[in-house]
């Protein structure tokens, strides 16, 4: 969870382009981030993939009134709503976005292209018919809140108990990714989103982060190999669950609230 989900950014940014407070360029950079290009598929009233900008308005066109994250995992339809179809495309990328008024679920599709050693990644947005209904497990922003402070307690603790909060090169190299990821990080949301929104991505991501330290470091703060058990790990996988659930309902909180805020009016 050191980095942000593309279905974030597309949400996020595409949520500006819908509310006019960004232009579509601006929003297609942006979602695109790093990626080489970003094209969406299945579009209605397109006969092959489009651009991002395109798709965009495309979207506005069909009625889309805001873009909603889903952030599934296998026993866990975070976000979702159906129908199964979509469901299980959504599950195997681990994220989606849903389209709030045209129906309509993107999906993305990501693969690298070019010479080894001089790829770049190329993502294609598979869009899908969704079933209008209130979203899988996602909490208010302040149910999210409450329940990351919780979280952020015992996330330490299972780190201070596995002896890595600061030791090793494997749980150094994702603290400083962490921190360089939230030191360009601020403008993770884009304009339009409450406050609080931010404060809760942020605290996910920071949440995130140990998570991540914790599953990948040993009890010397290396990767784990043979140094861990093969119970010791299912031990820690156990403990942290909980956690990484609260910080992945706590992240689609955050990227959803834009939608939510609309929907009771406050936007």
């Amino acid at each position: 969870m050191l980095d942000e989900p593309r279905s974030g950014r597309l949400a996020a940014w595409g949520n500006a382009l819908l509310a006019g407070l960004v232009s579509p360029d601006e929003a297609a950079h942006r979602i695109a981030d790093e990626d080489a290009s970003h094209r969406v598929a299945g579009l209605p009233g397109e006969s092959g993939q489009v651009g991002l900008t395109l798709a965009l308005g495309r979207l506005r066109a069909l009625g889309a009134k805001g873009l909603r994250v889903a952030l599934p995992i296998a026993g866990h339809p975070l976000g979702l709503s159906g129908p199964p179809e979509f469901n299980a495309h959504a599950l195997d990328a681990g994220e989606a976005v849903i389209a709030t008024g045209a129906a309509l679920g993107l999906v993305p599709e990501v693969s690298a292209a070019g010479p080894e050693g001089d790829q770049h990644i190329e993502v294609v947005w598979r869009c899908q018919a969704v079933r209008e209904a209130p979203p899988a497990d996602v909490p208010s922003l302040s149910e999210a809140e409450r329940e990351l402070a919780e979280a952020l307690r015992e996330a330490t603790e299972v780190l201070s108990r596995l002896n890595v909060a600061g030791a090793g090169p494997v749980a150094e190299a994702a603290l400083e990714a962490y921190r360089a990821r939230a030191e360009r990080g601020r403008e993770v949301l884009a304009p339009g989103y409450p406050p609080r929104a931010i404060r809760v991505l942020e605290l996910a991501q920071r949440v995130g982060a140990l998570v991540d330290i914790a599953y990948t470091a040993g009890g010397d703060g290396r990767e784990h190999g043979g140094a861990v058990s093969a119970s010791e790990i299912t031990a820690r996988a156990e403990a942290l669950r909980p956690v990484e659930r609260t910080s992945r309902r706590a992240q689609v909180a955050a990227y959803n609230a834009y939608v939510e805020e609309r929907e009771r009016g406050g936007l």
